[in-house]
């Protein structure tokens, strides 16, 4: 799939590995499992955001912004990043973030990635509600400034993770893998749009299971459709069937951002069989569904990592509780 036509910064460090997690396998009773691990990406302290802002960025710098503003919870990785990407560009980063998250104290409120935000330059506007946030937005918002959306996620971001499905069939491909169910977090979408885009458009016959974190699943599944065919418009390819992808939201739990004593089991089985560390919003929702599906499936099955390891420690009290 050729993506040259669309404006590109490097931000990433790719291809990102795909590890063979043998002593998960044998907890689960899986045939092979492997992990791919987009949390170790280089910039900003990793995570899947950076393969969309590669592209949003790189059309915000060829529109010749000088400013970028971007939304999110508290404790928002995509936050992190692009504040991250901004510093490596030199442009300015506003992020306007809204408490949603129902977590207090100051691990939650001061640590993870809000400091790293500070650290990385960005000015933060914390809002308690829409009413905050228009006005923050408004505050800030200017003719040389490129809003961005929540997570990433439209069609362009997207794309990010179409390369990334190609990226990812090579090296299964290289390994002698020629299906596969890939498992993956789904917050705003684009990430597992991405993906089921790019596998449909390869003819690669595994499956994509997409673990929502955050939306019932059929609104979720609605998102993942659209920015599928949204990005698959701006290649000029018809909107995509998507019949090998699977959305699911049973291992939510109370909501988005709120552990489940699932999540943390499951985070303890990643550290303790491979020392990866999960963190509790996305990829520990997530993990909970590869572990049921993992245990159950006769052909390989992969976790795509996709970071998040700052927002662990908004949660240490409750991490220090668990273990």
């Amino acid at each position: 799939m050729d993506l040259s036509a669309f404006p590109r910064v490097a931000l990433g460090s790719w291809p990102t590995p795909l590890d063979e997690a043998p002593r998960l396998a044998a907890a689960l009773g899986a045939p092979r499992v492997l992990i791919k691990r987009d949390d170790v990406n280089g910039l900003g302290a990793g995570g899947n955001k950076l393969r969309k802002l590669e592209f949003l960025l790189g059309r915000a710098v060829e529109q010749g912004a000088d400013t970028i503003i971007t939304f999110g919870a508290l404790q928002t990785n995509h936050g992190r990043q692009t504040a991250a990407a901004c510093a490596k560009l030199g442009l300015r980063c506003e992020l306007v973030l809204t408490a949603k998250v129902p977590m207090k104290g100051d691990a939650y409120e001061k640590s993870g990635n809000v400091v790293l935000d500070h650290m990385f330059g960005a000015n933060v506007h914390v809002c308690a509600d829409a009413d905050e946030t228009v006005k923050a937005y408004e505050s800030v918002n200017h003719d040389k400034a490129v809003t961005l959306p929540v997570g990433g996620s439209n069609g362009l971001g997207a794309l990010g993770y179409v390369n990334a499905a190609a990226e990812l069939v090579g090296q299964l491909t290289e390994r002698g893998i020629g299906t596969a169910t890939v498992v993956v977090p789904d917050g705003s979408g684009a990430t597992a749009a991405g993906l089921a885009l790019g596998i449909e458009l390869l003819g690669w016959p595994g499956t994509v299971h997409a673990a929502s974190v955050s939306h019932p699943a059929a609104e979720a599944g609605r998102e993942l459709h659209a920015l599928a065919a949204e990005a698959a418009a701006l290649l000029g390819e018809p909107a995509p069937e998507l019949a090998r992808v699977t959305v699911t939201d049973d291992t939510i739990g109370p909501g988005y951002g709120v552990p489940t004593p699932e999540m943390w089991s499951v985070l303890k089985l990643f550290a303790e069989t491979e020392g990866v560390v999960l963190d509790p919003v996305y990829t520990g929702k997530a993990a909970v569904k590869f572990r049921e599906i993992a245990s159950q499936s006769d052909v390989p099955v992969v976790f795509l990592h996709t970071g998040g390891l700052p927002g662990f420690y908004g949660y240490a009290p409750e991490a220090v509780a668990q273990f």
